[in-house]
């Protein structure tokens, strides 16, 4: 066989191997190192909650554009833990960053501004449980019902309600209103069983409620809900 006959398979043999190099490289980045996501509204006590929980600790917050990362560890485990910007331009940006690599999801809600909010918080919810790659992966997710220390505050129970009516609403409008949140991706995305009213018993992933306050007047903390649910998560 001539030099010229001899290229071609050569040529082909290189071609798979950088192929097979590739899909592995990709596959030991999606394997990496899995976080809980930290995420909700500005104001919804997510970034106080991060301190308390990692570093018990109360700090004074202000609106983030960056992202806070490290290791939560109990009784010998651990997992990182993921604080995103609250900034709604940039939230989707880290959100998109760190997805492929989401054990778990935290959802922090202001319990007590909740009802005026609510539109807003069920908005970028629905955008977290339509995302293609959190459907595919089903992290476990906790709604943590914070600021239960403040007397307006919402139950879990009322919460878990609101939301619920809240994503039926968005999910039977087609989400018209999501495209001011770049979520035009999402639009023809199944949240649940459309023929029934939205419920998140009926979600491909488990979805649970906790209470919880990370600062009160009198110095108290209350995260225990949140460990006990990111420390089944750890490893």
């Amino acid at each position: 066989m001539d030099s010229d006959g001899l290229f071609l398979p050569i040529l082909v043999a290189i071609v798979v191997v950088i192929i097979t190099i590739v899909i592995l490289f990709r596959r030991l980045l999606r394997s990496g190192k899995q976080y809980i996501l930290l995420t909700g509204l500005n104001d919804s006590g997510k970034t106080l909650v991060y301190s308390q929980l990692l570093h018990n600790k109360h700090v004074t917050t202000f609106t983030s554009i960056q992202d806070n990362i490290d290791n939560y560890t109990t009784e010998g485990k651990s997992i990182g833990i993921v604080d995103l910007p609250g900034f709604h331009s940039i939230r989707q940006q880290f959100f998109d960053k760190y997805k492929d690599n989401s054990k778990g999801i935290l959802y922090i809600v202001d319990s007590v501004t909740l009802p005026k909010n609510i539109r807003d918080a069920a908005i970028v919810l629905y955008n977290i449980l339509t995302d293609p790659v959190v459907i595919k992966n089903r992290p476990d997710i906790l709604i943590v019902c914070n600021k239960q220390d403040q007397t307006l505050a919402k139950g879990s129970n009322v919460i878990k309600s609101m939301l619920e009516k809240e994503l039926n609403t968005l999910r039977n409008t087609q989400l018209n209103q999501l495209e001011q949140l770049d979520a035009k991706e999402h639009t023809n995305s199944k949240l649940g069983d459309i023929s029934k009213d939205f419920s998140f018993a009926n979600l491909y992933c488990k979805v649970d409620f906790t209470e919880s306050y990370a600062f009160s007047k009198n110095g108290s903390v209350d995260l225990e809900g949140l460990k006990k649910w990111v420390g089944k998560l750890a490893n």
